[in-house]
């Protein structure tokens, strides 16, 4: 029972200060998930974000849901989900009761321009340590030049992207393997 109160404690915090979208949680659940609680690795973690882009809902919930099944089975889901999503609901009962009065105040308007400002700089800063443990290599690169291009310039699907990305790991593991090896060689060759 404490493990799940755990559970539903630690998403609920994440859901309580996280503006923006799944997106901008991405970091929080970077420094929680993997840093100080140690669910997840940041290989998992980035395995959940693409299959939580895959299916539906919003990134976050899925991934909450599934470090949550990964700790505790299906109640484990259920509850990290719960924990998640319960602060959101307050706040816009919340908000929905008082927006329409406030919105058009400039003071509004200008703190939440200061708020997408601050989500693009946290949801880059995710992206920058999800890179370095991701790409290895000149292949695993090439992917990551490839998808965005996809993804930024023509109207192919999450979907398609995360499988034929999936296809082209499975293609070219030993190779991607022999990278990452000679990756960890030359960084203990390095440190010596």
């Amino acid at each position: 029972m404490k493990d799940l109160i755990d559970l539903f404690v630690t998403f609920a915090k994440m859901g309580s200060v996280t503006f923006g979208g799944g997106y901008a949680m991405l970091p929080i659940l970077q420094k929680t998930v993997v840093e100080d609680k140690k669910w997840a690795t940041d290989e998992e973690l980035l395995d959940y974000y693409a299959i939580g882009q895959c299916t539906p809902g919003i990134i976050a919930v899925n991934t909450a849901t599934f470090i949550g099944y990964k700790t505790k089975g299906i109640i484990g889901g259920i509850v990290a989900t719960l924990g998640l999503i319960f602060p959101s609901i307050v706040i816009i009962a919340i908000i929905a009761a008082f927006l329409q009065n406030f919105a058009s105040l400039a003071v509004v308007q200008h703190a939440f321009a200061g708020i997408r400002v601050c989500v693009g700089v946290l949801v880059l800063n995710a992206v920058i340590k999800l890179w370095k443990g991701a790409v290895k290599g000149k292949i695993t690169g090439a992917v990551v030049i490839i998808t965005c291009a996809l993804a930024a310039f023509t109207n192919v699907s999450s979907i398609a992207l995360v499988i034929a990305a999936g296809v082209l790991g499975i293609l070219f593991s030993g190779k991607i393997e022999n990278m990452e090896n000679k990756v960890k060689t030359g960084q203990k060759e390095g440190n010596k």
